[in-house]
């Protein structure tokens, strides 16, 4: 996937704020339904049109892209699109239960693909834990992050995001959802993402705390954390789907470091997570790839509470390094009031720690309100559908 140097405003504009009523009309609105380049300026996509976004497009700083409810984006399907929001600029996108704001693929149903776009990029300046400027993955190469913890890049809600995830160049994909340092001022709820070719949500530092997010038959991991995110996540929900998995990487419900040496950068990588729902395959016929529930990795911390962790192929709870296991163990670290249950239920605690064995990691937990359960693939199919059907939310089969 070539990167686009040079990026020029190709965006004609009209009209002007105007106030009938206390109703605001649109902002200068695009005369061409394709957009492409650098948005500088205020800019509202109307819903009565199909937009379309060819190549990288990035709202840059001071600027605000605005999307009305109902809303559809697709993408072109030879320069395949992306959209990033720069520090400093803003995304208002406020859809509703009946008015959904929809990112999808622009080939027609029946032939959408995973990975026939790229996907949504927030950039914000709040704090990560790296000590110099990082610069996000997937070929933008934008930076992020500062010390404005209260960062406000905007408002996502109820926005689907579908068939994202290009990957511009190896192990450095474009997710479905892409938050890089963004703030707590930042509103993302009701939000789903569907066949995401890379990670559904991925977060690098930040403290923005999103609600209600849906993430159905992602490639790889559904929520992935990174350097230095320290804030709230209540009710996430991921689906897998049994025949779709990352062929490069092992899919999880969860996977969480510090960083990716596993360094004791500061602030600790540490999502604190409640009314997660994570369903694995729960199949003996699922690619082999589907991993893990909850990847605890590199040097990180993390807070898991009122969660359920069902049906993954290979383990519901790992612990992949000491320092890890040792924010567990002294209590840093918690996880609490959880259901878990592995497709193997003697794999529902795992340990690659040398100090604080997976037995131990099962005494813990148990003692600590979380419980092994013994659900059924049908049990498990009734416990997820009604977190689906809210009227805004869908289940596609692979291609729709």
């Amino acid at each position: 996937m070539k990167k686009l140097l040079g990026l020029v405003i190709l965006i004609g504009i009209f009209g002007c704020s105007k106030n009938l009523g206390g109703i605001d009309e649109p902002i200068n609105v695009p005369s061409s339904t394709t957009i492409t380049g650098t948005i500088n300026t205020t800019t509202t996509l109307t819903s009565d049109k199909v937009w379309t976004l060819r190549g990288y497009v990035y709202v840059t700083d001071g600027a605000k892209l605005i999307i009305q409810p109902g809303t559809k984006i697709v993408s072109d399907i030879a320069e395949k699109g992306a959209l990033c929001i720069e520090r400093g600029a803003q995304i208002i996108a406020e859809g509703n239960p009946s008015n959904p704001i929809v990112f999808t693929s622009g080939k027609p149903d029946g032939q959408k693909a995973p990975g026939d776009w790229g996907g949504i990029v927030i950039l914000g300046r709040a704090k990560t834990n790296r000590s110099s400027e990082p610069t996000i993955e997937g070929g933008i190469g934008r930076p992020y992050g500062g010390t404005n913890d209260s960062d406000n890049s905007g408002i996502l809600k109820y926005v689907r995001i579908e068939y994202a995830g290009i990957a511009a160049l190896p192990n450095s994909e474009i997710n479905a959802l892409t938050l890089g340092g963004v703030g707590s001022g930042t509103i993302i709820e009701n939000v789903q993402t569907i066949y995401a070719n890379d990670d559904a949500f991925e977060f690098f530092g930040g403290t923005v705390s999103p609600r209600n997010l849906y993430a159905f038959a992602t490639a790889d991991d559904d929520f992935d954390f990174d350097f230095g995110y320290t804030g709230n996540l209540t009710n996430g929900v991921a689906k897998r789907d049994p025949q779709f998995v990352d062929n490069g990487d092992a899919g999880n419900g969860i996977e969480c470091d510090n960083d990716g040496v596993g360094s004791l950068a500061q602030p600790f990588t540490h999502p604190k997570l409640n009314g997660m729902i994570l369903i694995g395959p729960f199949d003996a016929t699922a690619l082999a790839n589907h991993n893990l529930g909850l990847r605890w990795r590199r040097a990180t911390q993390f807070t898991i509470t009122n969660s359920k962790i069902l049906g993954y192929q290979k383990g519901a709870f790992s612990i992949e390094s000491n320092e890890t296991a040792q924010a567990y163990k002294d209590g840093v670290s918690k996880f609490q009031n959880n259901e878990v249950q592995a497709f193997d239920p003697l794999l529902n605690f795992k340990s690659t720690s040398t100090i604080f064995t997976a037995a131990q990691m099962k005494e813990k937990a148990l003692g600590e309100g979380n419980v092994e359960k013994t659900y059924t693939k049908i049990e498990m199919e009734n416990l997820s559908k009604p977190l689906w059907t809210n009227g805004w939310t869908r289940f596609p089969q692979k291609g729709n």
